[in-house]
């Protein structure tokens, strides 16, 4: 009873800005249910960990040295911060590399057996990415047939993992100019298995124990995520299930339907929802639903595997990451289920106490408490369908009472690179040279990503939102992935009508092509869209002639995972400025954040940011653009032209 009257005294406002988690959030609090929210203001994070001022790579310690004084005294090895910081850092980048490593091997295993005729439920349903993909790395495709062509792009795409020399094959992908940096500096990837052993080998204790040596095995580590394991995931997703175009999706609880029997699935691979969606429209399965009183069956997505079929499907969305608890106290939900990466394990007792029935379904994360039926790719509705069937049982005996927000945002989501060229050149003449010229005659001042997750440690989603507002403020086109995407959709930021909210040349460019300021891209393996989206602009010509030269910068304004450090390390090892939020894993004044922050771009790659204030993260990545277009002498004033049709015919094809 003093936990409940203590939660009872926070503000829950200050926890979040969406007004459906703020609502669920006082629910709880009422029913005497704790939340990360909660947990989050009551755990200080530890000082000395958030600095990586410690070690515990042996057991000679824990070794902790002082953030204030950081050089006053080394480890018992002898290790020092700068070590010490950097092994932190490389095994953060590890351990993400490895998240979405082993996330794009499920769906490449998932395409060798599609291809092979050895699963049924799911087939190639995008030739034309297919072939794309192929040719982008080399694959003959003319007068080849599907299989044959699948079949060429499995085994070149299982380099990516299983390669111990040369390089990965999306490299060929890469501006040359960058892979000529990449190689000067010996850090183009060989394969990803190979890459986080040797990382995880030179941070073990008494190993490599100069900070710019394990940098430079980290940031190969990193490319081997961003131009490997995620390219990989995004692209055979795109080909198996379809690459997404434009389409009206909606976002937040009030999608959840008091009268039907609500399912969630919540976690990051596609082929679970996939499956799911099957189930949910399988006539019998409805039969069901209704005899036990129900007017249907209602499916909604959670986290990243929701914002990919949300993207495909428009199914709607109910919460980013830190509304995934919450959610539940609607009393609505009558089943979630689970896959991998961003799960709590505080589901488990939220939907015991709300009576949810919760599902583990993968073998990689079981949950103590939850009941675990695995999926299988070869047999998915074996799962699926259990899974529903278990939430029509619990609908039929829902306990207490149903408070569900009306709270319904709609925005357009789907905005692959694929069709941000189309979009700017259409079938015949799909082109990045529109978004080119437009950027060199200063209508759109650069391009920003904005990515990440939600953490409870900042106001849940109000960092992205002020740092994107400012951005189209200033002229800035904003792309979005993964939790970022929903914190923006919630706030009415990914519909056309929001370019009244963009500076004068941002808008005009909106308006003439009928697009919103803020294009989202798909979950957070998704980023690689925005690599590619890179390597294509500086292709086209006109904004230099490598990553790096471009008048790009990226975000992250409220990352909490390991996913997150090595996305942004990708991202700065691939030449982009990155600004983090919330903290940072480094101690301002050493060696190491130095060479973050500002060593890594005189080698030729991009560099590390930090800020907490939003208004402050965007200036910091406005200047960096406005750099960058200094550099590439597209400052000044210049013809200020939108290309229409006319303009678009005169282009060469």
């Amino acid at each position: 009873m003093a936990e409940e009257k203590k939660a009872k005294q926070y503000n829950f406002r200050d926890f979040s800005m969406c007004e459906a988690t703020v609502q669920m959030l006082e629910k709880a609090a009422a029913d005497g249910v704790e939340t990360a929210f909660q947990r989050a203001a009551e755990m200080k994070p530890c000082p000395i960990g958030a600095d990586s001022a410690c070690c515990k790579h042996c057991f000679m310690g824990p070794c902790r040295l002082n953030p204030k004084d950081p050089y006053a005294k080394v480890g018992v090895c002898g290790a020092t911060i700068d070590t010490i910081a950097a092994r932190n850092f490389a095994r953060m980048v590890a351990s993400g590399c490895a998240a979405h490593t082993d996330h794009g091997m499920s769906m490449l295993d998932v395409f060798r057996e599609v291809v092979n005729g050895r699963i049924a439920d799911y087939k190639i349903k995008d030739e034309e990415k297919l072939r794309t993909v192929a040719e982008s790395i080399g694959i003959e495709t003319a007068g080849r047939e599907v299989k044959e062509i699948a079949l060429d792009l499995y085994h070149e795409l299982e380099r990516t993992y299983t390669q111990v020399e040369g390089e990965i094959p999306f490299v060929k992908r890469v501006p040359p100019k960058t892979v000529e940096t990449w190689r000067k500096l010996g850090i183009v990837p060989r394969g990803s298995m190979r890459e986080i052993m040797e990382i995880m080998h030179r941070t073990h204790i008494g190993v490599d124990q100069h900070y710019e040596n394990i940098v430079k095995q980290c940031s190969r580590t990193a490319l081997a995520d961003g131009w490997g394991g995620s390219m990989v995931a995004t692209e055979i997703s795109d080909i198996l299930f379809g690459t997404p175009k434009p389409l009206v999706g909606g976002v937040n609880m009030g999608f959840l339907k008091e009268d039907h029997v609500n399912v969630i699935v919540h976690g990051h691979e596609p082929n679970l929802f996939e499956s799911m969606i099957d189930s949910v429209n399988d006539p019998a399965l409805v039969e069901k639903a209704k005899e036990a009183g129900a007017a249907g069956i209602n499916l909604v997505g959670m986290c990243c595997s929701g914002a990919e079929v949300l993207s495909r499907h428009g199914v709607p969305h109910v919460g980013n990451f830190m509304s995934t608890e919450v959610v539940i106290a609607t009393g609505a939900v009558d089943a979630m289920a689970v896959d991998v990466q961003c799960i709590k394990q505080g589901l488990s007792t939220m939907a015991k106490c709300y009576g949810t029935k919760f599902f583990t379904t993968n073998p990689r994360a079981k949950i103590e408490g939850a009941e675990h039926i695995e999926f299988h790719e070869h047999t998915p509705r074996s799962c699926t369908d259990k899974v529903v069937q278990l939430a029509i049982e619990r609908y039929k005996n829902r306990p207490g009472r149903v408070v569900i927000p009306q709270r319904r945002d709609m925005g357009i989501h789907g905005f692959s690179h694929e069709y941000i060229s189309y979009m700017l050149g259409g079938t015949f003449r799909g082109s990045y040279v529109p978004l080119n010229e437009n950027i060199i005659n200063g209508r759109i001042r650069g391009l920003a990503g904005v990515v990440g997750c939600t953490n409870p440690r900042v106001r849940h989603d109000y960092v992205h939102v002020e740092v994107v507002k400012e951005l189209i403020r200033n002229n800035v086109l904003v792309v979005q992935t993964g939790c970022s995407q929903i914190a923006l959709a919630k706030a009415g930021l990914m519909k056309p009508d929001a370019a009244v909210l963009a500076g004068d040349g941002l808008a005009e460019v909106c308006e003439t092509v009928g697009m919103p300021p803020v294009l989202g891209l798909g979950s957070c393996v998704d980023n690689s869209r925005i690599l590619i989206a890179c390597a294509e602009m500086v292709r086209t010509g006109g904004l230099g002639e490598s990553i790096a030269d471009l008048p790009v910068a990226g975000a992250a304004p409220e990352w909490m995972s390991e996913k997150a450090i090595s996305i942004g390390h990708y991202f700065v090892a691939s030449g982009l400025y990155t600004v983090f939020g919330v903290g940072f894993p480094a101690i301002k004044g050493t060696k190491f954040h130095k060479l973050l922050f500002e060593g890594l771009e005189e080698l030729g790659c991009g560099k590390w940011g930090f800020a907490e204030d939003p208004i402050e993260m965007a200036h910091l990545m406005i200047s960096h653009i406005d750099k960058k277009r200094e550099a590439l002498g597209i400052m000044g004033e210049r013809e200020r032209k939108l290309f229409g049709m006319e303009d678009r015919r005169a282009m060469e094809v």
